[in-house]
């Protein structure tokens, strides 16, 4: 799906019994799971992993949001090599 190569997959995550499921939502069919020793263990996982994004808002900047940012530094990075 172009959405998924652009922006990157959107990956949920439950747990059914002992074993932690993922899968993106929109829809591509990338997905996995794992095994845990206790059904209280994935919920767990599931439940941490399965969070917005929105909490770390810029600090997983798409490369081309940050294009210009990445520019200025390789700037100021070539100046100070400079003699």
């Amino acid at each position: 799906m172009t959405a998924c190569v652009v922006l990157g997959h959107k990956y949920r995550f439950t747990a059914e019994n002992e074993v932690l499921v993922w899968s993106c939502s929109r829809g591509c069919g990338a997905g996995g799971n794992k095994r845990y020793s206790s059904a209280a263990d994935a919920r767990r996982y599931a439940a941490a992993f399965d969070r917005p994004d929105s909490e770390d808002l810029g600090r997983n900047a798409p490369v081309l949001g940050m294009w210009p940012l990445r520019v200025w530094r390789a700037m100021t990075r070539s100046r100070r090599r400079r003699p």
